[in-house]
């Protein structure tokens, strides 16, 4: 047998490990950011996120990367970014219902989100 059928199963073990971890909700974050719920959207701005499917998979795109980067820094640095992704939605708030503007907003907490978990994988191995 050979190195790598040696060390598939463990490989195989690490891949689940990484999943589940990037799945499992974050309860102590819930306060910083709670991804957008259609029935409950209130506002110009959550209006129409769910009314845009574009929208709606940058509004899951960006939780997705939130949680993931919240889960994986420090707790001085959760705070950071909570306080920042507090910062960003009175800015998507500020769009109201304009497309153009929900999407630049999107695209640059997206980018900034992005660049978190960049830099945390640069640190990399885990």
């Amino acid at each position: 047998m050979g190195r790598i059928e040696r060390d598939m199963p463990g490989r195989w073990a690490r891949t689940c490990l990484l999943a589940l971890a990037c799945t499992m909700p974050l309860p102590a974050m819930a306060g910083d950011y709670a991804p957008l719920d259609c029935a409950k959207a209130a506002s110009p701005a959550e209006l129409a996120i769910c009314r845009n499917y574009a929208l709606g998979q940058d509004e899951a795109r960006m939780a997705t990367l939130f949680g993931i980067v919240t889960g994986l820094v420090a707790m001085g640095q959760r705070g950071d970014i909570g306080e920042a992704q507090r910062a960003w939605l009175k800015t998507r708030e500020a769009c109201g219902g304009d497309v153009a503007c929900l999407t630049q907003s999107y695209r640059t907490r997206i980018g900034e989100l992005q660049k978190a978990m960049d830099d945390i994988a640069s640190r990399g191995p885990f």
